[in-house]
């Protein structure tokens, strides 16, 4: 297990963590300011949200790799199923495809793939699954063209009806296996997975397929099941014990940090954030 106690090199910033993935929240710094901001603090990787490209993904990525700091990759794809997908299947595949672009031209590796939830006119996840099956084998020959790589995101159940179908890393390695295609992996994101006490098996069956790690906490209560996720430290996920075992199953990437916190984290200095966030990585994770 790497240390990380005197490097945080291998730290990335989603810019969820400071408001970024929601109009009007957080500070409302600009792309350039938040990589500067990283940069100045050796955070070394960062993950943009696609509404803050704005037609400027290549402007973006050329000053992140001025300024040394990698291009993770995007969040995220659109939802590929269910009632908050694009209407029809040509619909969600053309815009996928201009993910796939925003992404190869921001320079990024990984596209982030939240499938989105159950289909309208159907009942369980089945059916959707399948679907998302489908959708992805649309897009999978073009991805690997522009040299992206599509993270299969699981997340929690409580998010099935509307947000993802797809509820375990289970599941998604079920649908990699399906798909056969190395352009397609998973990632594994604490806030979503830390509940499953099948996780040491599926991360062993993941294996160099993970293609992501997120850090967050769990907090005890939680006020808000979309906004209320924790900084590391102050809720009750194994931080440590994932990371464990995400690394023995073989990734060595970037570590994440993706916080939507709307009462809290994304009240504050965006400075203090990212202060906190380097500390708590270091001490915690």
């Amino acid at each position: 297990m790497r240390d990380f106690t005197h490097d945080h090199s291998a730290l990335a910033l989603n810019t969820a963590t400071l408001g970024h993935n929601m109009p009007g929240a957080g500070a409302g710094w600009s792309a350039e300011r938040t990589i500067d901001a990283c940069a100045e603090r050796g955070i070394g990787g960062i993950v943009f949200w696609r509404p803050e490209l704005q037609g400027r993904a290549s402007a973006i990525g050329q000053h992140a790799r001025q300024a040394g700091v990698e291009i993770v990759g995007l969040c995220r794809s659109p939802f590929l199923v269910g009632p908050l997908a694009p209407h029809g299947r040509q619909a969600v595949v053309d815009d996928f495809r201009r993910s796939i672009d925003e992404t190869a031209d921001l320079g990024g590796k990984i596209l982030t793939i939240v499938v989105g939830g159950v289909e309208p006119g159907t009942k369980g996840v089945r059916e959707s699954l399948d679907i998302v099956t489908d959708r992805l084998s649309a897009v999978l020959d073009y991805a690997s063209e522009r040299g992206v790589k599509l993270a299969l995101e699981p997340l929690h159940p409580m998010y099935g009806g509307d947000r993802s179908c797809l509820p375990t890393l289970r599941d998604a390695l079920d649908i990699c296996d399906v798909l056969n295609s190395d352009t397609l992996g998973v990632a594994v994101d604490v806030y979503h997975v830390w509940w499953d006490t099948d996780l040491p098996r599926q991360l062993e069956r993941a294996g160099t397929r993970i293609m992501g790690f997120h850090l967050c906490d769990w907090l005890v209560p939680t006020t808000d099941f979309l906004l209320d996720r924790g900084m590391m430290g102050d809720g009750v996920a194994d931080l440590k014990g994932l990371r464990a075992g995400v690394e023995r199953a073989g990734y060595d990437g970037f570590c994440e940090v993706e916080i939507f916190s709307a009462n809290n984290w994304w009240k504050r200095d965006p400075a203090e954030v990212l202060d906190v966030m380097i500390q708590r990585f270091r001490d915690i994770c």
